[in-house]
């Protein structure tokens, strides 16, 4: 079972709130990622996904789901990349959502690798049958293959460089593309957001903005917010509890989101039980 060899203090803003956070994360020996939090614990697991509308929150659901933890994708994302399976992570400030850093995973796998790593990630069983689900105009196909997992994602997004396009994530290839890619949304739509109370954290150096004809910010690379998608649904998909990264399965996703991306962790982990 791989960890951290050992513990690793961070603090940081979250996307959605802007409040301030403080991060203990600690190794383990037991499997699982936790979260503690006023004297209670959420495990990261999706029966605790309680919302997935403007980000992943999950909640200690058994309990009432009094205890909630925002924006956990680009974290979980980070461990499935690492191969951690076990962490026990303690708030010390009172703003329960994780800091977005830079807007995408780059930051916790840096984090993670300049700590170390303890124990070796252990073996799950490979995809061995399709999965389907569709929605509307959306559409999520896991299916088995013989070698590496391999994820292609369409996005059809009102934006020149973004409508029918598809990425890929390859991990031989271009793995750190996917690491590296930023959350975005449309400039147009920030005002609104933030007068609902949500993306109040949001800044040039953790966003990439959509404009009518280009973008804020200089990209990464190429198609940088559709690589985005890819890290989302790595996230998502960890919830199960298996890496979805050592699946060894091609997964295909037409315009999905995190809803979608949670309903289909959901007929995963009853297939790999």
């Amino acid at each position: 079972m791989k960890t951290l060899k050992s513990n690793l203090k961070l603090n940081g803003a979250g996307l959605m709130f802007a409040a301030p956070v403080e991060l203990e994360i600690k190794p383990s020996d037991k499997k699982g990622i936790r979260f503690h939090i006023a004297q209670g614990i959420v495990e990261a697991k999706i029966e605790n996904v309680v919302s997935t509308e403007h980000c992943v929150i999950i909640a200690d659901v058994d309990e009432g789901a009094k205890r909630k933890i925002a924006l956990i994708e680009h974290f979980m994302a980070a461990c499935a990349i690492c191969g951690i399976e076990a962490l026990d992570v303690y708030f010390s400030s009172q703003g329960f959502e994780m800091p977005i850093f830079d807007g995408s995973a780059k930051v916790w796998v840096e984090k993670f690798r300049e700590v170390g790593f303890s124990g070796v990630e252990e073996e799950i069983k490979p995809l061995d049958e399709v999965i389907t689900f569709e929605k509307d105009n959306s559409a999520i196909i896991l299916a088995p293959s013989k070698n590496d997992t391999t994820i292609t994602y369409a996005v059809n997004f009102r934006h020149v460089d973004l409508a029918n396009r598809w990425v890929n994530l390859s991990l031989n290839d271009n793995i750190n593309e996917i690491i590296e890619a930023r959350t975005f949304g449309y400039l147009s739509d920030l005002e609104k957001f933030q007068k609902a109370g949500y993306s109040k954290g949001v800044t040039l150096e953790n966003t990439v903005g959509l404009t009518d004809d280009g973008y804020t910010v200089e990209l990464r690379s190429k198609f940088e917010p559709a690589k985005h998608k890819i890290l989302d649904i790595i996230g998502d998909l960890y919830l199960t509890g298996y890496n979805p990264l050592k699946l060894k399965a091609n997964i295909i996703v037409k315009e999905a989101g995190h809803a979608l991306h949670c309903e289909v962790a959901k007929l995963l982990k009853a297939k790999l039980k």
